[in-house]
């Protein structure tokens, strides 16, 4: 009986077709909430006062931050100075911490969709990441909201064969178990970087903190694309104000990482 002369058979061959094609694509997800803190361009003043850092310097800034990773989970500002984008340690560590007349701040999620089930590879990707237009400070008059920061931290699992890669504007830091793994400090047009877990020293099944960190600070684009294949847990929403918020006991990260997987 041939597949021509039998409608039945075609059909239900075509049927499975249909099946394959949208398993394929489907694949699985996980959701990353961090924080955002908007701030104003230098000079200006309104809500909040402008800072030096934002809608100032342009050029890459490497070296900015120590390869270990602040006892409060933020990155620790290293030059004894300015640099040729940033004014000192007190306008770098307001970055990422509250601070009341200078910036605000909410939360934010972003999903890593599986680039097709089963490839074990989640992605996200934006040209125009604004997460906080005509929010909270507002857009000073601009189309977007350009001055901003945004951070997570999350954990994983470590098997072999991991890696993270990451392009987009302006500064970046990546770490992995409190070190540097990924420097694109600087206020710039896309840069990319990438790291292959299998050269950290880490240990196979060990659990692994992940913090990610973000700085735009000048327009006119906003770039952020992350390709991986570390299995990140979807991670609890972080208390607004509080650092130590995001930095969850470690008996309650085992319970999240074994309970929190990819569906696949």
């Amino acid at each position: 009986m041939s597949f021509t002369k039998s409608p039945t058979l075609r059909a239900s061959i075509l049927a499975v077709i249909g099946l394959i094609s949208c398993i394929s694509a489907s694949g699985a997800s996980t959701t990353l909430t961090g924080v955002v803190r908007d701030f104003y361009y230098a000079g200006t003043s309104g809500t909040l006062a402008g800072s030096l850092d934002f809608e100032n310097a342009i050029g890459d800034d490497r070296g900015l931050v120590a390869t270990t990773l602040g006892a409060d989970g933020t990155p620790v500002y290293l030059p004894s100075g300015s640099t040729s984008t940033t004014h000192g340690a007190a306008l770098f560590n307001q970055w990422y911490h509250d601070t009341p007349g200078v910036n605000l701040s909410t939360n934010y999620a972003i999903t890593l969709n599986e680039t097709f089930a089963g490839s074990g590879v989640y992605s996200y990707s934006s040209n125009a990441f604004f997460p906080i237009d005509n929010l909270l400070g507002g857009n000073q008059g601009s189309p977007h909201n350009y001055a901003f920061t945004y951070q997570i931290h999350t954990n994983f699992t470590y098997q072999t064969g991991q890696s993270f890669n990451f392009a987009g504007d302006d500064d970046v830091w990546v770490f992995i178990n409190k070190k540097l793994v990924i420097d694109l400090g600087g206020v710039h047009g896309s840069e990319s970087a990438s790291v292959n877990l299998d050269t950290l020293g880490l240990s196979v099944g060990g659990l692994y903190d992940f913090d990610f960190f973000f700085a735009e600070r000048h327009q006119s684009g906003s770039n952020l694309t992350i390709t991986t294949s570390i299995p990140l847990v979807t991670n609890p929403v972080p208390e607004i104000g509080s650092v130590l918020g995001y930095l969850l006991p470690a008996g309650l990260l085992l319970l999240v990482a074994g309970r929190k997987r990819f569906v696949r």
